[in-house]
């Protein structure tokens, strides 16, 4: 049976990442058939798409009453995010970054990261702290929009390049197609995805929130991971740290607001995994980003080798950790 929760754990995180470029790739052609903008069909259908994967396990694992499985994700995301996958990416060729939109962006991740994280602090998450997390998504899709339709696209490279990377046209069939296929492979994917590993966690007492925080996240930061490493390659910088901005920033207003209202969640058992483990980690992290990639007194932002192989380092000794305190819970 082990072997088959593992089967499902691995086929579960591919359909999952397949069916969501699916539908994405649908939903993105179906709008810019419709006639939407490119730039707003890059800035809201394609940010959300990405961030599909995170939302439909946090839905199910909820729906299962494994709502610490939802919370894991979001968190362990983000933090997979920043060091693993913006870490790969500054090894594999320097970041040089000079988008005023990711400058913009920064300071509301930053902003939401410390407001999600006094929400955790009392040991749960209720529907009445979740909702307002919602509110500020859209908030925060409308403010995109606004801004990115008062800046002059060939102005800012970061623009720029989420119009280039999106997918090609389809006609308005085939787009419809992929949309349904997209949307019923993603349920099923991330419930195959949610059943096994909650098992998995069963068998050897290891709790759901570091099996959705490590092995659940890093499987649903591949997009992200893919999409920065492919941006590096082709030298469009700011759409690896652009990606990985946007994706937290889904992470904790839509991922981690759903366990809250679907079902709350209490972890005053858990409090010090939560929060010195994964909350204090993602704050860290989210600092140790803007920091080196931000750029101050006009100067461009970077992010060298060797503070990509210092967030890869960082990524690494929290697994350690994160290993080290359940092996001595259990």
């Amino acid at each position: 049976m082990m072997f088959q929760y593992f089967a499902l754990v691995v086929s579960g995180i591919a359909l999952l990442v397949w069916s969501a470029d699916r539908f994405t790739d649908g939903a993105a052609a179906f709008a810019r058939n419709l006639g939407v903008s490119p730039l707003i069909v890059g800035l809201t259908i394609v940010a959300i798409g990405s961030s599909a994967p995170e939302i439909f396990i946090s839905l199910n694992a909820s729906l299962s009453n494994n709502p610490e499985i939802g919370l894991g994700n979001a968190i362990g995301s983000n933090i997979t995010n920043i060091a693993f996958v913006l870490g790969i990416s500054a090894l594999i060729k320097p970041l040089h970054v000079e988008s005023g939109t990711i400058k913009r962006e920064f300071p509301v991740l930053l902003g939401i990261t410390l407001w999600a994280s006094f929400l955790l602090l009392d040991g749960d998450l209720t529907a009445m702290e979740s909702w307002p997390l919602i509110v500020g998504l859209t908030i925060y899709v409308g403010w995109l929009i606004r801004v990115g339709m008062k800046t002059r696209v060939r102005q800012d490279l970061m623009l720029q390049e989420i119009v280039d990377e999106l997918p090609d046209t389809m006609t308005n069939s085939r787009a419809v197609m992929w949309i349904v296929i997209g949307m019923v492979l993603l349920q099923v994917s991330s419930k195959m995805l949610v059943y096994g590993a909650s098992n998995i966690a069963a068998h050897f007492g290891i709790s759901d929130l570091i099996i959705g925080s490590t092995i659940i996240a890093i499987g649903t930061s591949l997009p992200e991971l893919a999409a920065s490493v492919a941006g590096v390659l082709k030298d469009e910088d700011e759409m690896a740290l652009g990606n990985v901005i946007g994706s937290n920033i889904f992470n904790l207003l839509a991922v981690m607001s759903l366990p809250g209202i679907i079902i709350g969640i209490e972890f005053h058992n858990n409090t010090d995994n939560v929060l010195y483990l994964n909350v204090l980690p993602m704050i860290g992290l989210t600092l140790a980003m803007g920091i080196m990639g931000y750029g101050f007194a006009g100067k461009k932002g970077h992010i060298n080798r060797i503070e990509g192989g210092l967030l890869v380092g960082a990524f690494i000794a929290w697994l350690a950790m994160s290993a080290l305190a359940e092996l001595g819970r259990i």
